[in-house]
């Protein structure tokens, strides 16, 4: 038995989230914990999942925060390092009226691009289930390097490697090179949690089982899941495709960590049939499931710290039916 059902590495940042207006008609930021990877592990921690996390913060005012928070969530920061020269990561969040969002980066640099090989323990992803990273740890070489370093050591251990390209144009040199890195994560994940535009992106294609197809036809991706935001989601596994519809809801006011919590909720499930355990039904199951966990996080400011748990998406779920 492992100790860890779920290992990520990655950014760690706050999420400066507008929140109203002064009195003086300027916006009100919120200081949200946030971070796409950490936002995966609050959600499986919430269906009482053990995750740990490899990353870095700085050793400032919100990096001692974000290790308090995570340790509340019951994400473990044993291999959270705290640096002293680097600041951690700020993200400035603008939330338009449909509720998508648009990102300013604060990262130049920012703590989580300065995690070295070296500070990646080994000890950690040995004993792991499910290795989980982005692309987000992979815009620049230090940190590149830790990324496949782990990588290496998760997959040379057994553990399935999960993958979310969670492409943020701003923060790359080209997007020639983040095509280049996605590519690499995606010939080494056994599960690739990927969205609407990312698909189009990368193939090219604007219909998306086309898309699917072509990533298929290049790489060996036993499941795949699809989010289509307000069109719901689709899984792809051996020669299932399977679709479900959202759960759209009046109250939500933003998609933050929506996606996140979607991909954590497929997880479970892949901790709970295996990959080789899916079939029709439980496919379809395992995305109502995270359909409705990414509906109540989408009426919630921030993801990271108010996750969902299992009765509120299966309250939500007989709510729907």
């Amino acid at each position: 038995m492992k100790k860890y059902d779920v290992t990520a590495l990655g950014e760690l940042l706050i999420d400066f989230t507008e929140n109203g207006v002064s009195g003086q008609g300027n916006p009100i930021y919120e200081a949200n914990p946030g971070g796409a990877p950490c936002n995966v592990l609050a959600m499986l921690a919430k269906l009482e999942r053990k995750t740990a996390f490899i990353g870095k913060v700085g050793q400032d005012i919100f990096g001692n925060r974000l290790k308090e928070i995570l340790a509340e969530t019951g994400i473990d920061t044993s291999n959270l390092v705290m640096d002293k020269d680097v600041r951690t990561t700020l993200a400035f969040v603008e939330t338009f009226p449909d509720g998508d969002r648009d990102f300013s980066f604060y990262r130049n640099p920012g703590a989580d691009m300065m995690l070295r090989e070296d500070e990646v323990r080994e000890d950690i992803l040995r004993d792991t289930k499910i290795f989980h990273f982005g692309t987000l740890s992979m815009t620049h070489e230090e940190v590149r390097r830790a990324t496949k370093k782990a990588v290496e050591t998760a997959k040379a251990a057994g553990a399935v490697l999960s993958f979310d390209p969670n492409l943020r144009e701003p923060l790359w040199n080209s997007l020639e090179e983040a095509k280049e890195q996605t590519a690499y994560g995606l010939s080494k994940c056994d599960f690739l949690k990927i969205s609407d535009n990312e698909i189009r992106w990368f193939t090219g294609e604007e219909d998306f089982d086309a898309g699917i197809r072509k990533l298929r036809g290049q790489y060996d991706i036993p499941l795949i899941v699809l989010s289509m935001g307000k069109d719901g989601s689709r899984a792809y596994y051996k020669d299932l495709r399977v679709e479900v519809a959202p759960f759209l809801q009046e109250n939500t006011i933003e998609t933050t960590g929506a996606g996140d919590t979607f991909g954590a909720c497929c997880l479970h499930y892949v901790l709970q049939c295996g990959l080789d355990g899916f079939d029709e039904d439980s496919l379809r199951e395992m995305l109502v499931f995270a359909n409705a966990a990414a509906s109540i996080i989408t009426t919630r400011k921030g993801a990271l710290r108010v996750m969902p748990t299992m009765n509120e998406v299966q309250e939500l779920i007989k709510k729907f039916k």
